[in-house]
């Protein structure tokens, strides 16, 4: 019985459910399909048939659906748009625009700037006042975490990777520019009134926040952490700023995160004895050359974030402007 039953719900067969709904008799749906009533009555009821179920009840003069009609009704709506979607992006793929575009974003860069960038993306229209068509997928990524989303295939873009840590065969890597981070505390934390600049034997007496890396196959990176000292680890930068600011711990965070919280007095920044050099982000993609799984040649979408990337002012925001908006993207 399933084979017939799935034949039976064709796209003719679902929007002449729609259409007899909408106009609210068989009459009146016949007259816009352009078929007699005995024939449109004909197909409703080999519909019936196939599926085992009465669609409309037969006691009113009107075209009144059951709730098994009412439940086809509503799905058949549904898998109509699904087609047209698809049929839609297939069309989109053979002008060049990708189904799908995952962007992975390291904690380090701007969420404002990347969802002024998505507004622009989604922004696009062409001579026929159409969108790209393309899903965007955002991912919240970490260290070489980052990396290792690009470089498994569930990401075709990532932002904000460490530019100390050599991309694998067939990566594409740009520089983004540099961030300069700094030693934060609460102002009522005991290193706040401490000699400065700070060494690392006061640093390894109190406890530091680390944000986790995402990496779940390649080895994890530990940025400035003291070997032996008590760790609080979180998920996120925006969950190391909390615990900052509630005198969970101390640690390194990059300056433009955390520049009204210092100018408020919030936090406090101090020097320290080691040698801090700011830290170079760069953007990466896989290349053409690489072997690497990939959801699709490189097509406009991508060539549409490359682009952006490609300006100075662009990169530059995505490294300053963080305007409080702090949560992770999923």
């Amino acid at each position: 019985m399933t084979q017939p039953r799935r034949n039976a719900l064709t796209p003719d067969a679902l929007q002449m459910m729609d259409i007899i709904a909408r106009t609210g008799s068989f009459a009146a749906a016949a007259r816009e399909l352009g078929r007699v009533p005995s024939a449109l009555t004909y197909s409703v009821r080999q519909l019936e048939d196939a599926l085992d179920v009465l669609l409309f009840d037969r006691s009113s003069r009107q075209a009144r659906l059951t709730a098994a009609g009412q439940e086809l009704l509503d799905e058949g709506r549904r898998l109509l748009a699904e087609m047209d979607a698809v049929a839609n992006r297939v069309r989109r793929v053979a002008t060049g625009w990708e189904s799908e575009l995952t962007v992975a974003v390291d904690d380090v860069i701007s969420r404002l700037t990347v969802f002024e960038l998505v507004e622009g993306f989604f922004a696009q229209r062409d001579s026929n006042g159409s969108g790209p068509g393309t899903r965007l997928r955002l991912r919240n990524e970490v260290l070489a975490g980052l990396l290792e989303s690009l470089v498994s295939g569930q990401a075709d873009l990532a932002i904000g990777a460490m530019m100390s840590t050599p991309p694998q065969s067939g990566i594409e890597l740009r520089p983004l520019g540099e961030v300069a981070f700094v030693y934060a505390m609460a102002p009522h934390h005991p290193l706040a009134l401490a000699t400065e600049p700070l060494s690392d034997a006061q640093m390894m007496a109190h406890r530091a926040v680390a944000v986790a890396d995402s990496a779940q196959r390649a080895s994890p990176i530990t940025v400035n952490l003291l070997p032996g000292q008590d760790v609080f680890t979180v998920p996120t930068m925006a969950a190391k700023i909390e615990a900052l600011l509630r005198c969970l711990g101390c640690g390194f965070v990059p300056e433009p995160q955390v520049r009204a919280h210092l100018r408020t007095g919030r936090l406090v920044a101090k020097p320290v004895q080691r040698c801090r050099l700011p830290a170079q982000f760069g953007y990466a993609w896989r290349g053409a050359a690489t072997t690497q799984p990939r959801k699709a040649p490189q097509g406009l979408a991508l060539q549409w974030w490359l682009t952006q990337l490609s300006n100075p002012t662009t990169r530059q925001a995505l490294l300053e402007r963080h305007g409080g908006f702090l949560a992770p993207l999923d």
